[in-house]
């Protein structure tokens, strides 16, 4: 299935600290949060890079390659200009590894320091350098149970990278579990949770759509998605 969830910036922010995701430190004053990373779909085997970031009544914001190139950049114009913007989640395209081989994208966006720049609307500038790892976890294997009401979703420890992937160690942080439009994100021991009974009574009979996500500690995460019958 085409993945139709989209992951809130807020529910973002919560699981950057539920799960103790470490924000790289910035120099002088920095963005509160400055997030790039990959996210993978095992089930559709395409990969993309995202950015996550947050800081109060900024103006202008701007993302620098490592080689120097600026490949992100946005301004707040008229009334945002004058009031300032605050959190901004954007998902890069993402290319199946069919087409693109996983070496060309690892290639455009190498492992390194990524630096955001920012300039808040009374002047002052933020700048932070976070890292893009390419330490990206492999999908979980997933299942469901369904019994009435009653619907457990279970998966399998993540422990390593995706085959033929760089081979880097893999820190899964915690997992999140999407059932649109629930959501939750559970620590790393987790391997399966039950959908709140009000919520399951409310689904209609028929195939339901989940996914399950892997978080590593580098941010990077990977998605397996699955279904049940209800």
């Amino acid at each position: 299935m085409k993945r139709h969830v989209r992951r809130l910036s807020v529910l973002l922010a919560a699981a950057v600290a539920l799960l103790g995701v470490a924000v790289p430190e910035a120099r002088g004053i920095g963005f509160p949060i400055a997030k790039i990373y990959w996210e993978y779909n095992s089930s559709a085997n395409d990969l993309g890079v995202h950015v996550f970031l947050d800081a109060e009544d900024w103006r202008t914001v701007k993302i620098v390659h490592p080689d120097g190139r600026t490949i992100f950049e946005v301004e707040g114009k008229g009334p945002y200009a004058e009031l300032g913007l605050t959190e901004l989640f954007f998902e890069g395209a993402e290319p199946s590894l069919d087409d693109v081989p996983l070496e060309e994208l690892l290639e455009l966006f190498p492992d390194e320091r990524y630096t955001f720049i920012g300039e808040t609307v009374d002047g002052h500038r933020l700048t932070s350098r976070p890292t893009l790892s390419h330490a990206i976890p492999a999908g979980p294997s997933v299942s469901a149970t369904v019994n009435g009401n009653t619907v457990v979703i279970s998966w399998t420890e993540v422990t390593g990278p995706p085959e033929g992937f760089p081979d880097e160690d893999i820190n899964i942080v915690g997992y999140q579990v999407i059932v649109d439009p629930f959501q939750v994100t559970l620590p790393a021991s987790a391997r399966s949770v039950t959908l709140p009974p009000e919520f399951a009574s409310s689904l209609g009979s028929g195939e339901h759509d989940f996914e399950v996500l892997a978080i590593d500690a580098s941010g990077n995460q990977t998605i397996t998605e699955g279904t049940f019958q209800k």
